[in-house]
Order: C-alpha cells, then sequence, then structure tokens
C-alpha cells in the first residue's frame, strides 16, 4: 500500500509546476466538457511499473491495460454537459473451445485393431454471456481536483455452458456369446453425451462517489466507491448418458440426469465483489477525448 502511494505521489509532482491552471501551454483543457466521451482502465500494472523505475521490489516492465473489474466490461463515459456523464458499460462474450484425444481403433466385437490407425474422440463447450450497465454521473469542483457522485445499473444474462462428447468408436456387440461390449465408456458403465449447466441473470443497482485528479490534459487518476444491491439466479444443470441395456439384447438407452438444483443470491452493501462495476477503492486512470 506504502508502494502505491508514493507512486501516485510520483505522479501528482509531475504535474506541480502547472498548479492550478486549468489549460495547458498548448491551449488544451484539462477538466472534461460537454461532447467530451472517457474510458477508464485499472491503475494497477502503471503503478508497477513506476514502483519499478524508483527501485522498489515492484517490477520495472510495463504492464498491459487491465478492465476495471472480474468480468471484462468495457465501460466508459459521454458528458452532456460540463459536469454531467452517461456511464456505460458492455460485455458480450461468445466461446467455443474444442478439445480432441487420440484412442485406439476397435473392431466390430470390441477388441483393439492392431492394424487401423488411432481415431479421435472430440469434446466441444460452448458458452455464452452478456452484461450492460448504465448510469448517471455528476461532478463537483473546478479545479483539477474534482469529486463526482451517481447511480448506476447492470443487467446480465447468461454465464451457461454446454459441453458435448462425440466418440468415434461406435458400440459393438459380441455375435459369439450374444453379450454386449461396451467399446468406449468413460467410466466403465456409460458414456457421457452431454453436459449442459443452464446460465442465470444477474441485477445490479449501485449508487457510487469518488475523486480525480487531472495529472494531464484530459487525463485524470482516480477512484471510486460504491454501495448498492445485487441479484443473481442459477440456472440447473444436467448431465446425458448412454449405457447398453443390460436385459434387452444389442440396443442402448440415453440418461438425462439433474445433476445441480439451481439457487439464486442476494446481497447488499458495498460493492468490492460487485459482478458489473469496477473494484471498489481501486486506484483508475481515465482517457477523456
Amino acid at each position: 500500500m506504502k508502494k502505491s502511494i508514493l507512486a501516485v505521489a510520483v505522479i501528482l509532482g509531475t504535474s506541480a509546476a502547472f498548479a492550478q491552471d486549468l489549460t495547458s501551454k498548448k491551449g488544451e483543457n484539462y477538466l472534461p466538457e460537454a461532447g467530451d466521451w472517457a474510458v477508464g482502465i485499472d491503475a494497477t500494472p502503471l503503478l508497477g511499473y513506476i514502483q519499478g523505475v524508483f527501485g522498489s521490489n515492484g517490477g520495472s516492465s510495463a504492464g498491459s491495460w487491465s478492465f476495471l473489474n472480474g468480468n471484462n466490461v468495457i465501460t466508459g463515459k459521454y458528458f452532456v454537459a460540463d459536469d454531467l456523464a452517461y456511464r456505460g458499460g458492455v460485455n458480450i462474450g461468445f466461446t467455443s473451445v474444442t478439445n480432441k484425444s487420440y484412442t485406439a481403433a476397435l473392431d466390430a466385437n470390441g477388441a483393439v485393431d492392431p492394424d487401423a490407425d488411432l481415431v479421435i474422440d472430440e469434446m466441444n463447450t460452448t458458452g455464452s454471456n452478456i452484461m450492460l450497465t448504465g448510469g448517471l454521473e455528476w461532478r463537483k469542483g473546478s479545479t483539477r481536483l474534482q469529486g463526482y457522485y451517481g447511480g448506476e445499473l447492470g443487467l446480465g444474462f447468461g454465464g451457461g455452458t454446454k459441453t458435448d462428447y462425440t466418440y468415434a468408436n461406435a458400440y459393438s456387440w459380441n455375435g459369439t456369446t450374444g453379450t454386449a461390449t461396451q467399446t468406449h465408456a468413460v467410466d466403465g458403465s456409460v458414456d457421457v453425451n452431454n453436459v449442459t449447466q443452464k446460465g442465470g441473470v444477474t441485477f445490479g443497482l449501485r449508487g457510487f462517489v469518488g475523486a480525480e485528479y487531472f495529472v494531464l490534459p484530459k487525463l485524470a487518476v482516480g477512484g471510486e466507491f460504491g454501495w448498492g444491491l445485487g441479484l443473481q439466479t442459477f440456472g440447473t444443470g444436467t448431465t446425458t448418458t448412454t449405457r447398453i441395456e443390460p436385459t434387452a439384447g444389442q440396443t442402448t438407452e440415453q440418461i438425462e440426469t439433474q445433476t445441480v438444483a439451481g439457487g439464486s443470491a442476494f446481497g447488499l452493501g458495498t460493492d468490492n465483489t460487485n459482478p458489473f462495476f469496477g473494484p471498489t477503492g481501486s486506484l483508475q486512470i481515465t482517457f477523456y477525448f
């Protein structure tokens, strides 16, 4: 914490010569104006870089830009007046991951075929996640140190996943004895066909208060605290498997089993674990343009 405070002091110290002049030598305004846009990033990587440059134990390599929250919501502002801005955030994400693995090819009796090439089993997982935020921000102050406050809403959908399994070897039947032979069972008794975890709905409502110091024209270092409520629902989960019917001869059956019953969560308080908004108390850098 002391290192972070020192790093911020260094940043602020670089602009001390300008005192409270709100216009740079090039005629650029320091403070945001009506019609400006803004985007914020987590200041932690930059602070680590500054700590390293000035001889602390931190690394001196420049860190990458980081989102202000754990769900990678892109956040921004639009100023409709010098002291009023619309705030918004969005994350629309879709994923699809396929894993493949080689397995031995089997003959018609379920035995390994030594003359055949290896075959491939596949596992494909898909998912989606949508998060939206919106709100209003009012600003106070006529110097390069400005305070702000406001409120915002957040709404999210999804978060569920579906995993499908595809097996290269088909079921085979031992014609000599008349018994069924399972050729690719995952656990010795059944094959998993798919696993589904349904997504839920997330809702957040918060008020916030913060402060920024403009170290350069249209570039500010600051942070905010928030308080509000959050509600989240969790979807059910099912697993579908295939097994050989023990008494029906050369046939298989599919069985769907509910593995997750779902649920919900509710919270009211400070928002350092809020899934939508920036982490409470963290430092951030905001660019205005």
